[in-house]
């Protein structure tokens, strides 16, 4: 059955580059949006996490969309995470995403005030009555302190046609299992965890929204399609080789450790805005250590 919006396999959480002042770096952006789009991305999500969201913003925001809007031109999906934990910004922010053209939004789960299952519900359904934008939900318990149950996705999935897709950043499998079968087929699954991937996709997931595709996004678009075309032990292999990058990459706070690694490709400077700090240089050293010894083997 077709899915009823597909955003694509890999789509990228995109980091916002900045500068020595933590100025964001719009040139940089746009030039990094074209990089990915060239190498596996489908999508990119703007203002997101990973994008230091908690640090931009709404102009920020709003600037950064309009460069990687530019930068796609078409060539990939722009996704704009417009999630908050208070309902009327969220609400607002998907409206404004609307007037702005993006394809989708990215709405997470309300963070830190910790709503019921029916607060989740009530606050996920104005944002999908707010416009007609296909929305995907976000569920990241360890991050919002409250985990949305599967049966409350589907509640969602099931009444609003728009409620499109959900990104699962959860490395409990059974949660996966309950939503394939609670959810309407159409509903696309997507894991939100680089090194979950697999064995999402092995229930029914249909990619990966990433923070890994920033350096191997060929290599993940390649394990998803592998798998899907009934190329298994490809894929497991191939999920073998970048697991050591995906652990590395989340050895700090996300997007700390890509960030460095971005610059360490000279794609990006690497700076993050406080209270977040950058990688120290022991630490650099054992990232960039296993990025190039997975390079090495890759390209071996």
């Amino acid at each position: 059955m077709a899915l009823r919006y597909d955003a694509g396999e890999v789509l990228t959480a995109m980091v916002t580059p900045m500068n020595a002042n933590r100025e964001i770096d719009y040139n940089k952006a746009e030039n990094l949006a074209k990089y990915l789009i060239n190498n596996g991305t489908e999508a990119l999500v703007v203002a997101g996490t990973t994008g230091e969201s908690p640090t931009l913003t709404h102009e920020e925001e709003l600037e950064l969309l309009s460069t990687v809007k530019r930068a796609a031109a078409n060539k990939a999906k722009v996704i704009l995470g417009t999630g908050s934990n208070s309902t009327e910004t969220a609400v607002k922010m998907t409206k404004l995403a609307k007037k702005e053209d993006v394809d989708a939004v990215l709405s997470v789960v309300p963070y830190y005030n910790k709503p019921s299952q029916r607060g989740m519900i009530e606050h996920f359904s104005a944002v999908a009555e707010a416009s007609d934008l296909p929305v995907i939900l976000y569920n990241i318990p360890s991050r919002t302190g409250v985990n949305m149950l599967p049966e409350t996705a589907a509640m969602l999935a099931k009444k609003y046609p728009n409620i499109v897709a959900l990104k699962q950043s959860s490395p409990d499998m059974d949660m996966i299992s309950e939503l394939k079968l609670k959810c309407p087929a159409d509903f696309a699954i997507y894991s939100g965890d680089d090194s979950l991937t697999l064995p999402m996709l092995s229930l029914g997931a249909h990619g990966v929204i990433s923070v890994a595709s920033h350096i191997f996004g060929k290599e993940l678009k390649s394990m998803i399609r592998n798998f899907k075309t009934g190329e298994v032990m490809a894929s497991k292999n191939m999920h073998k080789t970048l697991f050591p990058v995906f652990k590395k990459l989340f050895m700090a706070p996300n997007p700390v450790p890509v960030k460095a690694a971005l610059a360490h490709l000279n794609l990006i400077e690497d700076y993050v805005r406080r209270p977040l700090v950058e990688l120290d240089e022991i630490e650099k050293t054992g990232l960039f250590k296993v990025l190039d010894d997975v390079k090495e083997e890759l390209d071996g």
